[in-house]
Parts: structure tokens; sequence; C-alpha cells
């Protein structure tokens, strides 16, 4: 019995299968941390839904490294505004400008060019001179005419005035080019572009829906 009793010291105590390793544990530094956290939350009112996701205060071995100063948006890092040059801005911000009567008109490819910027538009020709249309089927003939008055709101500003006509009892037609110069300008396509931004889904006739 004395035999045995000298050896049990040196046997070492069998783990219990639901003891938790060392490791799995956080550090004091880290539960200290996360303490501080949820009571900022709690004292504010807020209930700590988040647990250990979303913002935090970075850990003090975090800080020691530096490690913010690979971070894009850093206090050192350069911070530039651009800004858009004309082609980068739509033709409706820009504006419209004198035409003397010696500057030529908009060659082909470039009309051609500035037709994709506007909506619902093609080149047509009349008398021999180069204009933009567009044509609009409506309800009824009191929405042709509060079309046009549409129409002439949001170009009054621009001192550059499209030809409109109420065609039959439900279209409206408009054209626009530049008389002093015989055919299109840069202004044609600027008032275009701000008439294309004209709300028109209560005027145009309702799609039937069969049962």
């Amino acid at each position: 019995m004395a035999a045995a009793a000298s050896l049990s010291p040196l046997i070492a105590p069998r783990a219990s299968p639901n003891a938790i390793p060392r490791r799995a544990f956080p550090s004091a530094r880290r539960l200290a941390v996360e303490s501080r956290h949820r009571r900022r939350v709690l004292a504010m009112g807020g209930a700590d839904l988040l647990g250990d996701l979303g913002a935090r205060d970075p850990f003090p071995e975090e800080i020691e490294s530096n490690f913010g100063e690979n971070v894009v948006g850093n206090t050192d890092t350069l911070h530039r505004i651009l800004v858009p040059n004309l082609r980068a801005l739509s033709l409706a911000q820009l504006s419209c400008e004198a035409i003397p009567p010696s500057q030529p008109p908009l060659a082909d490819d470039d009309a051609e060019k500035l037709l994709k910027k506007v909506v619902g538009w093609r080149l047509a020709e009349a008398d021999g001179v180069k204009r933009l249309q567009c044509l609009w089927r409506v309800r009824d003939y009191g929405c042709g005419v509060e079309l046009i008055n549409r129409i002439y709101k949001v170009v009054e500003a621009s001192g550059h005035y499209p030809n409109l006509h109420l065609e039959q009892p439900n279209q409206v037609r408009a054209e626009l080019w530049t008389a002093s110069i015989g055919g299109l300008s840069m202004n044609d396509f600027i008032v275009a572009a701000r008439i294309d931004r004209v709300k028109t889904a209560d005027l145009v006739p309702k799609k039937r829906i069969w049962a």
C-alpha cells in the first residue's frame, strides 16, 4: 500500500471529455475591450444585437502594428474633387450659346453622334435643311395641348425654341433646327435633351389589358 501511495503523485489526472482547452478562451485584454463596447452600447439605450459583428475598437496589438497606415482612406490619403468635362456632362446640362450666321451647320457625322445622346428623335430634311424631329402619340386633344405647354416650360429658359405642331387630335410633332445657319447646331441637341425630360406617362394612350 505504501508503494502505491508513493507512486500516486506521478500519475497525471485523466482529462475530462467535456473539458475545454485553454486556447479556446479569449485573452483578458480582449474580454475587457468587448466589455467596454457592450457597456457603451447599453449606456446609449441600445441593445447589443450584433455581438462581435460590425465595427469595433482596434485591439492594442493592432494599434501597435500601425495597420492603419496601409488602409485606403487613411488621414494621409490625398483626396481630389474631379470636375467633369463637357464630354461627361449630359446635353441637357449644357447651355445654349449665340450662333453667328457665319458658323457652318454641324457635319452629318457629328449630327449622327449627337443623335445617340437624345431619345426618340430622328434626323429629317425639309426644303434642303437638316433638322431634328420627334413625334408623340397622346390620348386626346387636351393631352396634346398639355404636352406643348410642358415642352414650352422646359425650353423657355434656353432661348432656343422648337417648332411645335398639334397634328390630328392626338399627335404632337416637334422640329428643331437653327434658322440662322440653315441647319443643325449644338443648341438643337441641347434643347432636344431637355425636352426628353418632359413627363409624358400620364398623357399617352392607356394600354388595353385583355382578360
